[in-house]
């Protein structure tokens, strides 16, 4: 059985060793997570030459996600690493660097002072902490009423739902950290703090400056990107639910509709979508995860997403082979029910890929209705493995290409396996070569109902249009 949602896992210390990840992948990871937020160059080079060395040694096509940190709000250094805030008190917020105190904390962002405005929120460590703006003399200083204290250590993270930040969304790191994964070919960019679909069309034209084809997932984190939600997915090539900073920036209570409204978008798109953050985060210290997070891992799954995504679990957890099999168990469980399938969407508009959305279309409702074991494809771009994936059905999807960066990336479409495959001869020599193949590996067997779709003549590599029923001899 292979699991037809997908895993990612965030590299760092505890994950990085090779015998670890090693074991990781064999439990079940699908995408390896570089978060540019930790760690140095060295660090992810490592990461990277692990990640690949694995694939060659297990003939696996685990892909890798550079995660950009993007305009990440931080207060700076506080003294002795942590001060108390007490409620009523009156706070300076300062962009001159400072060691903080009490009474005043120093914050990464230069043009604060100007952005906010009397009675927007400041939230600071994922919201534990509660600040009201005061007053702002527009150059430096922020004063703030302490609605929420707590003990404030350095560096937490700052967010503000209620003003409009006017930072770039990639930074001057992010640029430097953006061609450092494209010298590396990694096969998936996530941009973070995306507030419009510019943001999207500005780091895809860096891509294609460089020649290169890395493909980009938009981190939904801001209420600037629900409101333009329909134009991000259709620029975007996938997305993340990052429900972390989501949850602070807008109300809690919104975010599990938001993330079931994402997901739905996006199989509907056939655009993959990732749920992150707190997934199972006591598995960070904990053998086990709780119920709560078990109930919120199948819910995942059970909305339809490719792919749950593992941070800290995975990174500087003490468990990251454990949380893994978990996972892969939770995915199998739901997977077994028949109630996460079949989400078919016929085209409708006849546009370009008309007949080969069709084509798919139509071979996952007569996989379901003859009880087909497999959806076979040919493909190049990887456009068939997107629009297959996205309809969910039961039958396994085997996608065979010679486009080796497409395999790992195709590591985070739901229900998809790759295949390296480079003989292209004539249609039927190719379909029954692809047939022996998955017999002998045991993907198939013998009386086996198979779904082939490819484009025809098969030289020509065009679009999919054509459609075969046969059995495994």
């Amino acid at each position: 059985m292979i699991n037809k949602t997908k895993i990612v896992a965030t590299m760092g210390p505890a994950s990085t060793p090779p015998d670890i990840l090693e074991a990781m992948i064999k439990a079940g990871v699908n995408i390896c997570r570089i978060n540019f937020s930790h760690g140095s160059y060295d660090d992810v080079k490592n990461a990277i030459t692990t990640i690949r060395s694995l694939n060659k040694k297990l003939n696996t096509h685990v892909g890798i996600l550079a995660d950009l940190q993007g305009p990440k709000l931080r207060i700076g250094e506080v003294e002795n690493n942590a001060v108390e805030l007490i409620v009523d008190n009156t706070i300076t917020i300062t962009t001159k660097e400072h060691i903080g105190t009490k009474e005043k904390i120093y914050i990464t962002y230069p043009q604060f002072p100007k952005d906010v405005a009397v009675g927007d929120n400041v939230l600071i460590d994922d919201g534990k902490i509660l600040l009201k703006v005061l007053s702002t003399n527009r150059s430096d200083e922020v004063k703030a009423k302490i609605i929420y204290g707590g003990i404030l250590s350095s560096k937490k993270g700052v967010n503000l739902p209620n003003t409009k930040i006017s930072l770039p969304c990639l930074t001057e790191k992010d640029l430097k950290d953006l061609d450092f994964a494209l010298e590396n070919e990694v096969e998936w960019i996530g941009l973070s703090f995306v507030r419009s679909v510019t943001d999207i069309l500005d780091l895809k034209e860096i891509i294609k400056s460089k020649n290169k084809r890395a493909r980009v997932i938009a981190k939904i984190e801001k209420p600037e990107a629900i409101s333009e939600i329909d134009n991000i997915i259709d620029m975007a090539d996938g997305i993340m639910v990052a429900r972390g900073d989501l949850g602070v920036e807008l109300p809690m209570e919104q975010v599990p509709m938001i993330q079931k409204m994402l997901v739905t978008k996006c199989i509907s798109a056939s655009k993959p979508v990732i749920i992150a953050t707190q997934m199972m985060e006591s598995m960070i210290t904990n053998f086990s995860p709780t119920r709560a997070e078990v109930n919120d891992v199948a819910n995942a799954v059970m909305d339809g997403a490719d792919a749950v995504m593992l941070s800290g679990e995975t990174s500087v957890g003490k468990y990251p082979v454990k949380v893994i099999e978990n996972m892969s168990k939770i995915v199998a469980q739901v997977e077994s029910l028949g109630a996460i399938y079949y989400r078919e969407h016929p085209p409708i508009l006849k546009t370009q890929t008309f007949i080969s959305d069709s084509i798919c279309f139509n071979a996952c409702l007569v996989a379901k209705q003859a009880g087909a074991s497999a959806i076979v494809s040919m493909t190049n771009s990887g456009y068939t493995a997107f629009k297959i994936s996205s309809h969910r059905p039961k039958a396994n999807i085997y996608i065979f290409t010679d486009n080796e960066s497409l395999l790992t990336s195709l590591s985070l479409v739901w229900g998809v396996k790759g295949f390296y495959y480079n003989r292209y001869e004539s249609t039927d020599q190719t379909i029954s070569d692809i047939k022996d193949l998955l017999r002998s590996s045991g993907f198939v067997k013998t009386d086996d109902l198979v779904i082939n779709i490819a484009s025809i003549p098969m030289h020509e590599r065009g679009r999919t249009n054509m459609l075969k029923l046969s059995y495994i001899s």
